[in-house]
């Protein structure tokens, strides 16, 4: 998971390389910061007390698909 401004600096610099091991590693992280994201923002949002409504709002989905893909999720945390 991508915690830090150093790591999102070399994420950044292997975006831009030529090697192509180096530039394969970086779409392979790329695809799952996404998730990643949502991951986070959900959590942040859920402390907050938002409603999964709200967060189904913010995201463009239904309240339906957040609450099944997070809540699962989040109880597996706690």
């Amino acid at each position: 998971m991508l915690t830090n401004v150093q790591e999102l600096s070399r994420l950044n610099d292997a975006v831009d390389s030529r090697d192509p091991a180096v530039g394969l590693a970086a779409v392979a992280a790329l695809r799952d910061l996404p998730e990643e994201l949502e991951e986070l923002h959900v959590d942040n949002a859920r402390a907050l007390g938002w409603s999964w409504q709200q967060i189904a709002e913010a995201l463009g989905i239904t309240r339906q698909s957040v609450h099944k893909k997070h809540h699962v999720r989040r109880g597996r945390r706690r």
